[in-house]
């Protein structure tokens, strides 16, 4: 989720400026490309040396039987012979730079981050996971309190009339977090076009969500009127991304554009409808928009960990329990309101 949560503004300035950047300074750094050359040539920097590189890229050893494969979970990470000499004459230069005083610099497009355990983005992980946790608190109170302490039809159903629109979009925001961590877990192709595409779904799908709250839309034709363009738009959008060409730059402008509709429709309606709990709505706006902050300030990775973006991560999960929070008491509200007409 790393390039949807950025300002339209910026993405418009820095687009044609990232078009035009081939390399990171770090990769094109000639004592970071000789190691790399000599590492995937004999398998070894100074005195270490990686099994990895005896390995062609599909798994298979080189010069030696088929029961000495590459270990699978190390396959599914894809930390083959070019990634291990990579990552490891990064951190060997970096700590050269650093001995002459030097600021860390970005390779392949990324900062020099530390591995756990094989994890490339350890605190981003850490910090994605408890956020899909802290969506699915709320979702699972939500549901308790809809279902099991709010009064039901006799059929059953909720008297709250968005509660399948926010089940939805429970689950999207779950499946947005979820890749989210495996993306940082390890950078590859899929998982960078899972995580996008996810993040999409789920920008795509709170727009509408917050539209049709807003207006207080109720008629299901009406609702399918209002999402079906876009829906449209956000599949398009995925397909684009995934099967044409993941062009940063405008899905930086794409995303951007859809998160910053959502909250200025959650501001007005917030100060507009005067409801009860406006104030938690206005603070997940206001602590959302000041989080993006943190998406524009990138700096290098405090101690190779925590950079900017992990930062971000850890911002939303106090923003995420006060959300679900809002839905919560909104849902009392609704219901309240509409037992009342029917007496």
């Amino acid at each position: 989720m790393r390039e949807c949560y950025r300002f339209v503004l910026l993405a418009v300035v820095l687009t044609w400026s990232v078009r035009g950047l081939n390399a990171s300074a770090g990769d094109i750094d000639p004592h970071y490309r000789t190691c790399v050359k000599q590492c995937e040539e004999i398998g070894c920097i100074d005195e270490q040396c990686f099994p990895q590189c005896k390995f062609s890229r599909d798994g298979v050893s080189v010069d030696q039987p088929w029961y000495m494969q590459e270990p699978l979970y190390l396959r599914w990470k894809q930390w083959d012979c070019q990634s291990d000499c990579r990552y490891y004459c990064m951190v060997k230069r970096e700590g050269e730079r650093e001995a002459l005083g030097y600021q860390p610099v970005k390779y392949h497009g990324k900062w020099p981050f530390k591995r756990i355990y094989g994890i490339q983005e350890p605190v981003s992980v850490v910090f994605s996971a408890l956020n899909l946790s802290m969506h699915f608190h709320g979702w699972l109170s939500f549901f308790i309190l809809l279902y099991y302490k709010l009064p039901l039809r006799q059929d059953k159903k909720a008297y709250y009339e968005y509660a399948s629109l926010w089940h939805i979009y429970a689950l999207l925001s779950m499946n947005a977090w979820f890749w989210s961590a495996v993306f940082h877990s390890r950078d590859v192709d899929l998982t960078e076009k899972l995580d996008y595409s996810s993040a999409v779904a789920l920008l795509g799908f709170s727009l509408i969500l917050a539209i049709l709250r807003s207006f207080n839309v109720r008629h299901e034709a009406t609702r399918v009127m209002v999402a079906a363009p876009l829906l449209a738009f956000a599949l398009t959008h995925i397909l684009y991304i995934n099967f044409y060409e993941l062009d940063y730059g405008w899905n930086m402008i794409v995303c951007a554009s859809i998160g910053v509709s959502q909250l200025v429709i959650w501001a007005i309606w917030g100060g507009i409808s005067g409801h009860p709990s406006r104030w938690k709505l206005w603070t997940v706006v206001v602590g959302g928009g000041l989080a993006l902050l943190l998406e524009i300030y990138d700096f290098p990775p405090y101690e190779g960990f925590v950079d900017a973006h992990a930062l971000w991560h850890a911002s939303t999960i106090p923003l995420t329990y006060l959300l679900w929070s809002f839905v919560r008491d909104d849902a009392e509200f609704q219901t309240s309101n509409l037992l009342k007409k029917s007496k």
